[in-house]
């Protein structure tokens, strides 16, 4: 049997797997997020088992390509995880090669303390200080006079997530980082297609990231990628995601530089092969062939996938508006998110309780999650971590007890949004009774 009949039968098969199924409000499950498959993905992830590679491979170079042009970013590092891609984003800022700019422990960095922990986590897994400021409440953006008030002498980088598909300030944070020449690492892990001032999210940082995981705007599975503007920065976040290594050979290559036995690196003999010799102390967080392939094929619907989420977006936005009791998410000025989902905050004077409504919508099967870790710097994990805290974080702790949020995901149809923006109406007409 040929490539060409084998992969005509996983289309045929997944035509059936994926067929939909009736919505029933209370019955059906309304998720919060999900991967969005068609045939045509099926049948690439089996086109490249078919191939036997496995590790990086034909597919692993097309994605990358095809990512970076998409974007607008120099290039881009296909990795395991957005995780991933945020620890050697930053890591490889470290890097001694390159010279006085690399960051340094005891260095700070500027973020929020009200987003994901892996954007926060490289700071402290670097031996670098993070630096906190609040949000504001709707654009869960940080306030950017704190920003500024935040600077200070071993300020060195500015680390920050696109909350929930929101363009954080870039105007404030770029000038910011030409000012002070500090390094921009722009988690771009939930924004995938949005825009600021009409240019892509991801395009901005010195390095910036995205993340592939079902939950996101295209899914390679586990998966997330880093875009760099710089060969050399570049060279780093490679060697810290290929096990540290100095050598910069493709898998299944050899001798790229035309030298392998001819380096002296460190205190190792002239003439050890370069494939062995690491300059850095890194990690093994490349992808396979399949993820890429996976990769690939969701690319080419991303505009349409970004068009729903805009859509499903200012259709809540419609049905929600006017409801006492609710602050409703809004775009940061300049920006077009491709929104993640749609963060509700019941209003701190409202006699709503979020974990009453969460359970409400949870009966009707209805998805909810909240705004991440809420107030990083009060998690278990950050006890006894060493942040510089900017003024408070009165927002930030409003987030962490009355803000959640609802999907936006392709996957969702009218019925499903209708029935969301009902509950939530129904609750919180009740509480304001």
């Amino acid at each position: 049997m040929s490539r060409e009949q084998i992969l005509g039968l996983v289309e045929e098969f997944a035509a059936e797997e994926l067929a939909k199924k009736p919505f029933i409000p209370g019955e059906s499950t309304v998720p919060v997020s999900g991967k969005v498959l068609d045939p045509s993905d099926y049948a690439a992830l089996v086109d490249a088992c078919l191939d036997g590679w496995l590790t990086s491979g034909r597919f692993h170079r097309d994605f990358e390509e095809k990512l970076a042009t998409y974007v607008g970013a120099r290039s881009a590092l296909f990795v395991n995880s957005g995780s991933s891609a945020n620890l050697v984003a930053l890591s490889g800022l470290t890097s001694h090669k390159l010279g006085r700019r690399a960051l340094q422990p005891g260095d700070e960095v500027l973020t929020v303390a009200a987003g994901f922990p892996t954007t926060v986590n490289p700071i402290i897994q670097n031996g670098l200080r993070p630096v906190v400021v609040d949000i504001e409440l709707g654009t869960y953006d940080a306030i950017a006079d704190r920003l500024r008030e935040a600077i200070g002498p071993k300020t060195r980088a500015i680390m920050m997530a696109h909350t929930l598909g929101n363009p954080f300030d870039l105007d404030t944070v770029q000038e910011l980082c030409k000012e002070h020449r500090l390094w921009l690492v722009e988690d771009s892990c939930d924004a995938l297609g949005s825009t600021y001032r009409g240019q892509r999210t991801g395009s901005f940082g010195d390095t910036a990231t995205v993340s592939f995981y079902p939950a996101h705007h295209i899914t390679t599975g586990e998966g997330g990628a880093v875009f760099v503007k710089s060969p050399l920065v570049r060279k780093q976040v490679e060697s810290f995601r290929d096990w540290g290594r100095d050598c910069y050979c493709e898998t299944g290559q050899d001798d790229t530089c035309g030298k392998r036995f001819g380096w002296q690196l460190g205190d190792l003999p002239f003439g050890y092969d370069h494939k062995y010799t690491y300059s850095h102390i890194g990690y093994n967080l490349k992808a396979t062939d399949i993820q890429a392939a996976l990769g690939v094929s969701q690319l080419d619907k991303i505009d349409r996938f970004s068009d729903a989420r805009r859509d499903n977006f200012r259709y809540l936005t419609s049905k929600l508006a006017g409801t006492e009791g609710l602050i409703l998410p809004v775009a940061t000025p300049n920006s077009d998110p491709s929104w993640f989902g749609f963060p509700i905050t019941l209003d701190p004077a409202h006699p709503a309780d979020r974990e009453e409504l969460m359970a409400f919508l949870g009966a009707r099967k209805i998805g909810t999650r909240l705004l991440f870790a809420g107030n990083l710097t009060k998690q278990p994990a950050y006890r006894n971590v060493d942040f510089r805290v900017v003024g408070d974080l009165t927002n930030t702790d409003i987030v962490m007890n009355r803000t959640f949020w609802v999907g936006t995901y392709p996957g969702l149809t009218r019925p499903m949004l209708d029935f969301v923006a009902e509950s939530i109406r129904e609750f919180m007409t009740a509480k304001s009774a």
